[in-house]
């Protein structure tokens, strides 16, 4: 049985978001799902796993719902399920009936002013399409034919925080200084991507869902020719493997850490410790710091500039 992993996200007008969180927490633990779910007045954004029927359930009754019901999900595989032991009582089995996904830790269900911290939740603007002011969405074959088209005018802006794009990138990407999304709107309003406003950007991250922001920002704030890809670098590494533009491995939240779309990816992350080519990532060594970089096997106890310092 192989454990599958939901990214999903819907951006729909939504009344009564606590609502819909409760109705949310109670659906993923009745089919014994794991994984983070945010809800907001503007929609709902999660990635969720656990048993196949019990993923496709979720998605099923989740479409129910009117506002989510154009609901798109992108399924991977998850790496195992956890080993439990039978619940008994009176000499009867009363476990859960459904077996627990080892990729997430737990459960989490929250509402948000935001689906994706931009910092500019009254700035956003969502209908029943979706959200407005959007860049135009390109299939994974229409982003080669642009590039096809308009050669190196195009220009790849990465959407993600930056220590995502050292094991995975679009060649040439522009990859913003980001720690948070957060920096994005300071970066962009500092005037840092001026000299591209007048050119084609194609905003691109996981699964579509900071872009859906990050391109309407950008369209916002002057530039003239934004898009966005359809379904982000998941949907084009499906299309196109290693065959495409797109170089490296994707770094995703949950414990796969990283994942390739076919035997032989690049790794064009480098060990901050030793610079040995790596897919993997770390945390800095310090407990009470959230800083991630590329860390080999070799050398998972690294620590961030400023805490190397600190302990020098």
């Amino acid at each position: 049985m192989t454990p599958k992993i939901l990214l999903y996200y819907v951006f729909a007008p939504v009344a009564d978001p606590e609502a819909v969180r409760l109705w949310q927490h109670e659906l993923c633990e009745s089919l014994g799902l794991r994984g983070r779910i945010i809800i907001s007045k503007h929609g709902i954004n999660g990635t969720v796993g656990g048993e196949l029927d019990a993923c496709k359930q979720y998605a099923r009754r989740t479409r129910e719902y009117a506002p989510f019901a154009g609901l798109e999900v992108k399924w991977s595989d998850g790496t195992g399920f956890e080993e439990t032991a039978p619940a008994l009582l009176h000499g009867v089995d009363r476990s859960a009936p459904w077996r627990t996904i080892a990729d997430f830790p737990k459960l989490s269900v929250k509402v948000r002013d935001e689906l994706v911290a931009f910092g500019i939740p009254e700035e956003t603007v969502v209908d029943a399409a979706g959200v407005v002011g959007g860049g135009v969405h390109l299939s994974p074959a229409a982003v080669n034919e642009l590039v096809a088209e308009r050669g190196d005018d195009v220009v790849f802006f990465d959407g993600r925080n930056a220590w995502e794009a050292e094991i995975g990138r679009f060649k040439g990407a522009v990859v913003p200084d980001t720690r948070t999304t957060h920096d994005f709107i300071t970066q962009i309003e500092s005037g840092a991507f001026d000299a591209i406003k007048d050119r084609p950007v194609v905003t691109y991250c996981t699964g579509g869902i900071r872009c859906e922001i990050l391109s309407a920002a950008m369209t916002e704030r002057g530039f003239s020719e934004v898009y966005q890809i359809d379904g982000g670098i998941v949907r084009y590494g499906e299309a196109f493997g290693n065959d495409g533009l797109w170089e490296g491995s994707l770094a995703v939240f949950d414990g796969r850490e990283a994942l390739d779309f076919a035997p032989g990816a690049a790794r064009i992350g480098r060990c901050v410790e030793c610079g040995t080519a790596t897919n993997q990532l770390a945390n800095c060594a310090d407990p009470a710091c959230r800083v991630r970089f590329v860390s080999c096997g070799s050398h998972a106890d690294a620590r961030c500039e400023e805490h190397l310092v600190a302990t020098a």
